[in-house]
């Protein structure tokens, strides 16, 4: 299995993800002989979110938060063997209720990434702007965002709590949102999380 490089630059964007359930037995709905199952996994996608399942060889050591690199395909992971690509009600049980704290882990260890999204986000339309897209983000904490960004770039979510009156949980904000675009098919908007067209 791989190791994430900690940069979570472009490098490793997309290619590496984060085991979210691991069924050794396989999948329960599979009505094949248990000899002829293989072991199924449920990942994450550590740079675009996007969701996957895959069959792992039937020797693999995998668990719950290790990482495994499934693209591209000629780099993937010894132990990753087949692969595809997921919506959320394709994911198992443990995999869904594990979900949240995998994206809470990375949006933490990449903070710089989100933060820069409130230095940078812009206008999607004349009546919309991308911070409009972030839940609880209102026209009175966009513009307060907008205002302070311009004196001074974010650093840290801290930072942002700190010079942006009213808003309280930067981090958690991101959280949801990439929650709600993980859960919902037929957003017209998505920030961070990526879907095979």
């Amino acid at each position: 299995m791989s190791e994430s490089d900690g940069e979570g630059g472009e490098e490793t964007a997309g290619r590496e993800a984060v085991v979210l359930d691991f069924l050794a037995h396989g999948r329960s709905d599979d009505d094949r002989p248990q000899y002829q199952k293989s072991p199924v996994a449920y990942a994450l996608g550590t740079g675009d979110f996007r969701l996957y399942e895959f069959t792992a060889d039937r020797d693999a050591d995998v668990g719950i938060g290790d990482r495994v690199v499934v693209e591209p395909a000629g780099e993937r992971d010894p132990v990753v063997e087949t692969l595809r690509e997921v919506d959320y009600g394709g994911l198992s049980g443990g995999a869904q209720s594990e979900l949240e704290y995998a994206v809470e882990d990375l949006v933490a260890e990449n903070e710089r990434r989100f933060v820069d999204f409130y230095n940078d986000a812009q206008p999607v339309t004349l009546r919309l702007h991308q911070l409009n897209l972030l839940p609880g983000i209102g026209k009175k904490l966009r513009n307060g965002i907008l205002d302070e960004r311009k004196r001074k770039p974010f650093e840290s979510f801290e930072e942002l709590t700190d010079r942006v009156q009213g808003l309280h949980d930067p981090e958690g904000i991101v959280v949801d949102r990439i929650m709600e675009e993980l859960r919902e098919d037929d957003l017209k908007y998505r920030i961070f999380a990526r879907r095979e067209e």
